[in-house]
């Protein structure tokens, strides 16, 4: 009887040996509680020791969190419609705090953080324009709003939120087909303009293009009968000049050009008196010289 009491004892006396030691694992760290009071806030990874039975350990995740929430529906300043898909990364900063708000719980953090982030967001969107948001707005918006909901989270939570992300910003269906409409009148309003900038920049190039050939053909005609009258003016001086000369043999040869002109395709058939003028050197030309 006398040993089973001494195993008995030393059996609970290993137990309460091994209920009085705790570990910390890398990447977490614990709190203490005895009766429901927080005895100790901060245990690092490690070994360490507690009363056994009277005082229980919380184990809390250090390392960093993700919230992913489902898409949520934001205004803009215009009262126009977004919906907007977003993360958070945060990790436990307090863990006193984070025990009095959660009571170690993940979910329960992520639920109370969740509705601090849309807050946030919310504010941020309602203040700014659709075209902000479109054009690189969204890098401003993350950096007040992980600053914002770090201040908030830390006071009433204590939780440190590490970064706040926008993975997408759609516009909803009605809104999108809206818009999608205005930017393809806008895009064929200076598709419009644009042609008709051209067909009236072509239309101008076009006229000046037959002003400068209508002057340069006019200035090359006036050329050309200014150096046709000079060439005639010169061929009639010579013709003058040969005539002064020799009258009968300028005659003579007048009248060989005018043979070869009328005979020069072979078939002319001329009706003339033996006696005309014109065949006055066809009958005896050296009586006529």
């Amino acid at each position: 009887m006398m040993k089973i009491t001494s195993a008995v004892i030393a059996l609970l006396l290993i137990l309460l040996g091994l209920n009085s030691m705790f570990v910390v694992r890398e990447g977490h760290s614990a709190l203490l509680l005895q009766f429901g009071r927080i005895v100790h806030t901060d245990y690092q990874p490690g070994l360490h020791f507690k009363l056994p039975l009277i005082q229980q350990v919380m184990d809390f995740d250090k390392r960093i969190l993700s919230l992913d929430a489902p898409p949520e529906r934001y205004f803009t300043s215009e009262k126009k419609s977004v919906n907007v898909d977003f993360y958070v990364k945060w990790r436990v900063a307090d863990n006193a705090a984070y025990y009095r708000a959660t009571g170690g719980d993940q979910l329960m953090a992520a639920q109370r953080l969740t509705p601090i982030v849309k807050d946030a967001l919310r504010f941020e969107f309602n203040a700014r324009t659709l075209p902000d948001l479109i054009s690189g707005g969204r890098k401003d918006i993350t950096e007040r709003v992980r600053a914002q909901t770090d201040a908030s989270a830390r006071k009433n939570l204590g939780i440190a939120v590490v970064d706040v992300r926008i993975k997408r910003i759609d516009l909803p269906n009605e809104v999108s087909e809206s818009v999608y409409k205005r930017m393809r009148a806008e895009r064929l309003q200076l598709a419009n303009e644009l042609r008709f900038t051209g067909q009236e920049s072509a239309q101008a190039i076009q006229a000046d293009a037959d002003r400068q050939a209508q002057v340069l053909k006019a200035d090359a005609n006036r050329d050309a009968a200014k150096v046709k009258g000079e060439g005639d003016a010169q061929a009639a001086a010579i013709y003058a000049q040969a005539y002064n000369q020799d009258p009968e043999f300028f005659a003579f040869f007048r009248s060989l050009q005018a043979y070869k002109k009328s005979f020069e395709d072979g078939k002319g058939v001329l009706i003339m008196k033996p006696d005309d003028e014109f065949l006055r050197y066809f009958g005896q030309p050296a009586a006529k010289r």
